[in-house]
């Protein structure tokens, strides 16, 4: 227990410091800002969810006493609460039906472990929860959130640009377009992250040998059945008006990014066969991180495979493997 104790300490001091790191305002401040949960999902998956809670309830105690209550809330909020649950769903497993019970002598049962489509819909869910969080800070209402983000981008943009060219009709027309945007982008960039976090610390926990679980065949991720039904209501209130129409567009948002995801884990599976693969898959990589656009591509091969079942038809159709002896 004091071992554990002690890697929780060690973790929230280094999440609690990467978190308050953006404070300082250098370019790399911001990258250990978005890597701040992973010192505590590392510590969840090789020392266990209560490590992790541990180590973020100080982390958070912490920042409070130092710099206030609402870096108190934030962290735990954005950091501590989704690295703590996600390292505990990550390790969450069950029996299978039919397996062997332990004991005298008999094998451990077969688990099965927490499906990762299921993740990917918690994670979507803190993207939501988190974004909308950082929205309620700026106002109440969705007239004094796009009016604290239409000021704010109004004082950008008289920075960067000339100061005659800032009333223009052009700019106000990309003030406008970016006010719109910025809460589903914010709320791509927190899937994005806490994703990128969870694949990290898994990877991270593997590598030392402290994962408690076998690695999760990624390719095979899928989401569930009523995730599609969902999109299309929340896709349908985000042409009202309000704050619920903010709310919808987030949740679309980060649920079109789990399908992204999945889409991705189709193209991993479509393309086994090739001699290239590597080159083919590395290329696409990097050209949806070069442009960022061509993933509405990885979205609608995701909604694709959920309709019609390409990467079920495509492992029917190969040829049984060879045996190896």
């Amino acid at each position: 227990m004091i071992a554990i104790l002690l890697v929780a300490i060690a973790a929230g001091c280094a999440s609690a410091l990467m978190f308050a790191s953006i404070i300082s305002g250098a370019l790399v401040s911001l990258l250990l800002f978005y890597l701040a949960p992973l010192p505590l999902m590392v510590s969840a998956l090789a020392w266990g969810s209560l490590c992790a809670g541990i180590g973020g309830v100080a982390a958070a105690v912490t920042l409070g006493a130092i710099f206030g209550l609402p870096y108190c809330l934030a962290f735990a909020l954005t950091v501590a609460l989704p690295a703590w649950w996600l390292g505990y769903l990550a390790l969450l497993g069950r029996p299978l039906p039919g397996s062997a019970s332990p004991g005298n002598g008999a094998a451990p049962p077969e688990l099965e472990w927490y499906p990762v489509g299921r993740i990917l819909l918690w994670i979507a869910g803190f993207a939501t929860l988190t974004t909308m969080a950082a929205l309620l800070t700026l106002g109440t209402d969705a007239a004094a959130i796009t009016g604290t983000l239409r000021a704010f981008f109004q004082q950008v943009v008289q920075i960067m640009g000339p100061s005659d060219a800032a009333s223009t009709g052009e700019y106000e027309q990309l003030i406008d377009t970016v006010v719109t945007v910025a809460p589903i982008a914010a709320a791509i960039m927190a899937m994005t992250t806490l994703t990128l976090n969870l694949w990290l610390s898994a990877k991270i926990t593997a590598t030392s040998g402290r994962l408690h679980r076998p690695w999760p065949d990624l390719k095979s991720a899928t989401l569930p059945a009523m995730t599609m039904a969902a999109l299309c209501v929340a896709i349908a209130f985000s042409f009202g008006g309000g704050l619920l129409a903010i709310l919808a567009q987030i949740i679309a948002a980060a649920v079109m990014m789990a399908y992204a995801l999945t889409g991705f884990a189709v193209l991993h599976t479509l393309t086994l066969a090739l001699k290239s693969r590597a080159f083919w898959l590395g290329s696409t990589y990097a050209i949806v991180v070069l442009f960022i656009w061509p993933v509405i591509a990885m979205v609608v091969l995701g909604f694709a495979d959920a309709l019609f079942g390409f990467r079920q038809r495509y492992l029917q159709g190969r040829p049984p493997p060879l045996p190896t002896s």
